[in-house]
């Protein structure tokens, strides 16, 4: 028998509805997956994520790592879009050196519940927007990407800016 009480796990299949890729998502809604971009966009304006520099501002010897929208539809029907860096490509000891991420274990969360419930507490939580963005890089540590998709500005030579990232951006090493 599987199931509950066996020690068994279910597998979930799940079929994601959301857009993989922006072509995609501008066909779906275009206003509402646009309105999720710009949020973004300006979430990482607000933080300072990035400066746009000169493509012949970018040592030679640095690659420059590819942004991606990855477009969420929330439960609630909000829909979401994140500009994410391709970390797959960063190379250790050149675009980074250490990675770390604070997280709480379930035990301690399960701790610290038990003793709120003992002491007749509440607890509560928070949905941080942009969490991410809030890091910082070390002074060593820089990145180079290219600016994100159809957001684009041109240089003075008439090619493409590029990103010098400033803070940590969903996908890198260095966002956790």
């Amino acid at each position: 028998m599987w199931g509950r009480g066996t020690g068994c796990a279910f597998a979930v299949n799940h079929v994601s509805t959301d857009p993989r890729t922006r072509k995609q998502a501008m066909a779906e809604d275009r206003v509402g997956w646009g309105g999720a971009e710009r949020s973004e966009i300006d979430n990482h304006a607000k933080n300072g994520s990035w400066t746009l520099v000169d493509r012949s501002d970018v040592p030679s010897n640095r690659a420059i790592v590819r942004l991606i929208w990855v477009y969420k539809r929330k439960r609630s029907g909000a829909l979401k879009a994140r500009l994410c860096v391709q970390g797959c490509a960063q190379v250790h000891d050149v675009d980074y050196d250490q990675t770390f991420c604070a997280t709480m274990r379930p035990t301690s969360l399960r701790s610290l519940a038990a003793i709120a419930n003992s002491a007749n507490m509440s607890m509560r939580r928070w949905d941080f927007v942009a969490a991410y963005l809030q890091g910082n890089l070390e002074t060593n540590e820089v990145v180079y990407c290219h600016a994100p998709p159809v957001y684009a500005t041109l240089g003075a030579d008439g090619r493409p800016r590029i990103c010098r990232v400033e803070k940590p951006v969903y996908g890198m090493a260095q966002a956790g």
